[in-house]
């Protein structure tokens, strides 16, 4: 099905199913412990035997030698291999860095070595026993460093992208004759996923065919690259990844716990299982690459921005890309003199690629912090200088209009709901006891980003219906949003409806990635049961355009059961959808404003939140209940990218040291507060079938900075650098200057 019009009236538009807060119904599963991930499919294959990953001991260098005789004589040791018996391996086109290290080191923990055992035990204890010799040579750690690296663009694959320099009109007299302006610089850190489930695979060969079950969010770019890599044909892989236990960017592409299981089970001819050690995943996966910013803000004494330039800096392997920190701003505010940058440094540290919302999670922490500054600077209400400096149309191309855009509502619905009026625009002037309390506001960006995808439907014999796509689930409701989708098509209620996702057999979807899944994977099953819809019309001869309600449809003056379609045998249809240019013609994105009320401890300067709003713009909402749950998530995220996520380098050896949940210090539910979501009610008919955006990476875009902005409203400390731990503010506050 194309889709290049404007979505007019359809049957979604019922609103019988699609649009309900709806309970997700692989619940019961995942409460239960009884939803399949990767590393627990004991059932799929027998005489399963265990691999564990030898990482590399240094960042950069070369191997001289491996020694794995001794290794090989532990007991239960069946195989194991490294790249002098690996044979020829490509690399896959999401990867940076090749996947097996050898000869050449490319970064710390990149696979070294697998041991195959018979146990787990076994395998990870002659692991130990490998001896390798190392030429250990000098490489690029620090991202301060390397301030002049060159100018590079990029694009972060996910709607998020700008070239190495961009101008709109004359940045630097504009600037330079404004009346009143800010010049800061932020820095944002290494970040690590640190999702629930570890990168885990089983793999199995038959004959020349290789089946994965994996924990992957992109089955088809999956399948592609590990054919790439192991140099096979693609139709002789098979991945299978039903339940993903969080991913957030770091299960987009391959890693090596795939294509070392392969491996593994090739040399060892049994089936392998092989997670990667919560240690490992640092270093051995991928991150978010730190940043340093600069922003530049210019404005009248109206508030009205007359000049706007954001720079970044950030660093990756060679042959990687930037984080696109830079490209919110070329889009978020009005202004006429407009420049934006992005160097990228080349770092011998593991792998940077994407994390949720890549380029405008660490953009808006800095955006949004120097508007903040700038209100403060004009004597002028947060809130209100962002609504002056409002867009309907793509500031640098004013012939193209977003297809809608309410970040003004949004803005003034929270203010309101959070009681924004009751601020104190003076820092440090609201006490709670020992507490000093401030509120903090920012807005919220992320694009739409149209993907073609696809999907299966069959009417079973007992009126039923099965939906089949190789679409993911990563924790984010999707198996009900499909379900809901097609029992509002055909007319079903929903536990009529059998959902079957993540397998590679099965047509190709969007995927899960960049707040895209929902809506495209949705719109895949929508015209799959566009086309079912035909062909049941036809089959009971009810003319075009019938309507499919409480199990019947009608159409012709006739009414009939749907049931009856399926008499003859399961009708089956396969479509997917496919975009025109309304993404081109309108500029498509989601908006949200964040506030914040944090207490900062006037001895101890400890933070504490007390208050979380998003207020979010994004389409028509398929369903309030998960997409509230995917708000308040990315929230609890951004708050630890503001006050603890921070992988710390060590700058002799080139590694990330705080590489576990120990010392990687994410958020627990004592430190997040009360959450409140409200999405606005605007269905989006340029952008699919379903009038819907996505929203899950909306809701971590702004958090941070509304924070910081909340920090410093409570006790006048601007912190600049993230995350805002004590050592950054202690000696500044007002009590222990006093």
């Amino acid at each position: 099905m194309k889709f290049d019009t404007p979505a007019g009236t359809n049957p979604i538009d019922n609103k019988t199913v699609v649009g309900r807060p709806t309970s997700r119904i692989d619940g019961p599963l995942k409460v239960s412990g009884t939803a399949p991930y990767a590393y627990e499919r004991h059932d799929v294959v027998p005489h399963q035997a265990y691999g564990v990953i030898l990482g590399a001991a240094i960042a950069k260098g070369r191997i001289n030698r491996i020694d794995s005789a001794e290794a090989l004589r532990a007991p239960g040791v069946l195989a194991i291999v490294t790249h002098e018996n690996a044979g020829k391996l490509g690399k896959g086109k999401m990867n940076t860095a090749k996947l097996l290290a050898g000869p050449e080191v490319d970064h710390y923990h990149q696979a070294v070595a697998v041991v195959v055992a018979e146990t787990f035990e076994q395998a990870r204890d002659a692991a130990t026993m490998i001896r390798v010799d190392y030429a250990r040579t000098k490489g690029r750690f620090d991202l301060m460093e390397q301030k002049d690296a060159p100018l590079v663009g990029g694009s972060s694959g996910e709607g998020s992208g700008a070239p190495p320099i961009d101008r709109t009109g004359k940045f630097e007299e504009a600037f330079a004759a404004a009346p009143v302006k800010v010049d800061v610089t932020y820095t944002t850190p290494d970040e690590s996923h640190m999702m629930m489930e570890p990168h885990a695979t089983i793999a199995a060969w038959e004959g020349d065919s290789l089946r994965l079950w994996t924990s992957n969010q992109m089955i088809a770019w999956g399948k592609g690259d590990v054919a790439r890599t192991l140099g096979i044909p693609a139709d002789k892989v098979r991945l299978d990844s039903p339940y993903v236990g969080g991913g957030f960017g770091g299960k987009l592409f391959v890693r090596a716990d795939a294509i070392m299981a392969a491996l593994g089970a090739k040399a060892a001819g049994r089936p392998v299982k092989l997670a990667l050690a919560r240690p490992m995943i640092p270093n051995n996966t991928t991150h978010r690459p730190a940043t340093m910013q600069r922003v530049r803000l210019g404005a009248g004494q109206d508030g009205k921005l007359t000049a706007i330039a954001h720079e970044s800096l950030s660093g990756d392997l060679p042959g990687g890309g930037p984080e696109t920190a830079v490209s919110q701003t070329k889009l978020l505010y009005a202004g006429a003199n407009r420049l934006t940058s992005m160097r990228l440094a080349v770092l011998d540290l593991p792998e940077g690629n994407a994390m949720r919302a890549p380029g405008e999670a660490p953009g808006l922490m800095a955006l949004e912090v120097a508007m903040d500054e700038l209100a403060e600077k004009l004597g002028m209400d947060p809130v209100e200088l962002r609504i002056v400096n409002d867009t309907q149309v793509d500031p640098e191309k004013s012939g193209r209009a977003f297809s809608q855009r309410h970040l003004i509502e949004c803005l003034r619905t929270g203010a309101d709901r959070f009681g924004w009026n009751r601020r104190n625009s003076k820092p440090g002037q609201v006490r709670d006891g020992r507490w000093l309390v401030g509120m903090g506001v920012a807005a919220g960006f992320r694009n739409n980003l149209l993907m073609k995808s696809a999907a299966r439907v069959r009417l079973e014999r007992d009126g039923r219906a099965t939906v089949e796509t190789d679409m993911t689930d990563i924790g984010t409701g999707t198996y009900t949003i499909l379900a809901q989708t097609a029992a509002e098509m055909l007319g079903l209620p929903l536990d009529a409806i059998t959902v079957r996702l993540g397998d590679s057999d099965f047509p190709v979807s969007a995927g899960s990635g960049g707040q895209w899944g929902g809506n495209n994977s949705a719109a895949g099953v929508y015209a799959a049961c566009v086309k079912l819809r035909g062909l049941v019309a036809a089959r009971l001869g009810l003319g075009d355009n019938p309507e499919f309600a409480g199990g019947k449809v009608t159409g012709g003056g006739r009414s009939v059961q749907l049931l009856d379609a399926v008499k003859a045998g399961p009708i089956t249809a396969e479509d997917g959808i496919e975009y025109g240019d309304l993404d081109k013609t309108y500029q498509q994105s989601t908006f949200a404003a964040h506030f914040v009320e944090a207490g900062v401890d006037a001895w101890t300067g400890e933070v504490r939140l007390r208050r979380m709003l998003a207020v979010c713009d994004a389409g028509r909402i398929l369903n309030p209940k998960a997409a509230r749950s995917q708000v308040i998530g990315a929230m609890t995220m951004g708050a630890g990218a503001a006050l603890m996520e921070h992988l710390a380098v060590d700058k002799r050896f080139g590694f990330f040291v705080n590489h576990d949940l120990a010392e990687y210090e994410v958020p627990v539910h004592a430190d997040i507060p009360h959450q409140e979501v409200v999405f606005l009610d605007y269905p989006d008919d340029k952008s699919s079938p379903l009038k819907a955006k996505g929203v899950g990476e909306l809701g971590l875009c702004g958090v941070g900075a509304a924070i910081a902005n909340a920090v410093y409203n409570a006790a006048g400390i601007r912190v600049r650098d993230y995350p805002m731990t004590l050592d950054l503010h202690l000696d500044r506050l007002p009590t222990y200057r006093a």
